[in-house]
C-alpha cells in the first residue's frame, strides 16, 4: 500500500490536481491507517512501512527471523545483492553501486536492437554509503538497529553514524523513537515515521537537488 506521491515538477499531468484538494500530513496518515485495517481485519500482518502478507508467507517469516530487506520494489526476503532493472530508466543495484538504463523508450529499444547495453548512468557506493545502507535497511525493516554493532562490522566510529543529529534530537525528545545503549528503535505507534527517522542516517539527502513527494 504506497501513498500517492504528488511532483507536479516531474509529473507534468499532475498540475492538473489542485494542490489545496489533497490531503496534509495528517491527513494522509489517518487514511493510510484506516486502509491498513482492513488487511489486518483479514488476518495478514503488516510488513515494515507499507506491505502486508499472510502469517505463514515468506515475507512475514523473514521479518521475524530478522531477515527482511528492502530495494527499489519494496520489501523482499531476497538476499541476493544484485538487483537488474529491465526496461527504460529502470535502475538496478549491484554490489559496487547503481546503475539507470537511458529514460526514453525510443532511446532504450534502438540499443537493444543493436546489441548494445541500455546503461547510460552509474554510481559506485563508498565505504560511508555501504555503512549508511545497512543502518537504513535495518530501521526501514526492523524499526530498530543496533548502530555500535553495525559501526563494527563497517570499522566506524559510531558516533559518526548520525547525520542530522537535530533530527533525531527532535524525535527521540517527542517520543517517536528512543535510544538505549547504542539501539535506536522506533516507538510503538510512531511507525509512519519512519522514514523521518532512517532520513537522520543519510548523508546524501541534505545535498539532494532532486525533488521528492512529502515521506507521510
Amino acid at each position: 500500500m504506497f501513498g500517492y506521491a504528488h511532483v507536479p515538477s516531474f509529473k507534468k499531468h499532475q498540475r492538473k490536481i489542485a494542490e489545496e484538494s489533497l490531503p496534509d500530513s495528517v491527513e494522509r496518515h489517518v487514511q493510510s491507517e484506516t486502509i491498513a485495517e482492513a488487511p489486518q481485519d483479514a488476518g495478514y500482518v503488516r510488513i515494515g512501512l507499507d506491505h502486508f502478507a499472510l502469517p505463514d508467507d515468506a515475507l512475514a517469516t523473514a521479518q521475524r527471523d530478522g531477515r527482511l530487506r528492502r530495494n527499489f520494489q519494496g520489501y523482499t526476503d531476497d538476499g541476493a545483492d544484485t538487483l537488474i532493472g529491465l526496461g527504460a530508466s529502470a535502475i538496478g543495484r549491484m554490489p559496487h553501486g547503481f546503475v539507470q538504463n537511458v529514460v526514453a523508450i525510443r532511446d532504450y529499444l534502438n540499443r537493444i536492437a543493436e546489441g548494445r547495453l541500455a546503461t547510460v548512468k552509474g554510481y559506485a557506493f563508498t565505504e560511508d554509503d555501504l555503512f549508511r545502507a545497512d543502518i537504513i535497511e535495518r530501521v526501514m525493516c526492523d524499526l530498530t538497529v543496533d548502530l555500535e554493532q553495525i559501526s563494527r562490522i563497517h570499522r566506524r566510529d559510531p558516533r559518526t553514524a548520525v547525520v542530522d543529529r537535530a533530527r533525531i534530537d527532535r524525535l527521540l525528545a517527542d517520543g517517536v523513537a528512543t535510544m538505549s545503549q547504542g539501539r535506536l528503535t522506533v516507538s510503538e505507534g510512531s511507525e509512519f515515521l519512519v522514514r523521518s527517522v532512517a532520513s537522520a542516517f543519510d548523508a546524501h539527502l541534505s545535498r539532494s537537488t532532486g525533488v521528492h513527494s512529502r515521506a507521510v
